[in-house]
């Protein structure tokens, strides 16, 4: 696993609304506006499963996800890659659960998508554009 910069740590935490791009076993590709995303520690990325359908379907077959970072407090912009696992129970599927249901207490948070990072792109244009930070 890679861990975040301090810079991409303080960009990350900026960002209210995340893309979230998942694809089938065949490929097909998902993305999706999250808002139920949290940085636990500089390698690990919570996502809280309220209404995913082909989302979870996808992370059942292909266990891959990316995350995007960008917005004008970023001041620039980065991917990130990760191997995810989904938990239904445990004790952080539990505390997911609970900040979830802190935040508005009809939403479901059927489930909790642990994203372990393991790859960060450049996504600004320029020559560095889509190579590998970390």
């Amino acid at each position: 696993m890679v861990k975040l910069t301090e810079e991409m740590k303080d960009g990350f935490s900026k960002v209210k609304i995340f893309p979230f791009a998942t694809a089938s076993k065949d490929g097909v590709p998902n993305v999706i506006p999250i808002g139920m995303c949290q940085l636990v520690d500089d390698e690990t990325i919570w996502v809280t499963d309220n209404y995913f359908l082909k989302t979870r379907e996808n992370l059942e077959e292909n266990p891959k996800a990316s995350i995007f970072v960008w917005g004008p407090e970023v001041g620039g912009c980065f991917q990130i890659k990760g191997d995810a696992e989904i938990k239904t129970e445990g004790e952080d599927y539990e505390k997911a659960h609970a900040m979830a249901k802190s935040r508005n207490d009809k939403l479901p948070a059927k489930a909790l998508i642990v994203l372990k990072i393991n790859s960060v792109y450049e996504c600004k244009s320029g020559a560095d554009a889509g190579k590998q930070i970390l």
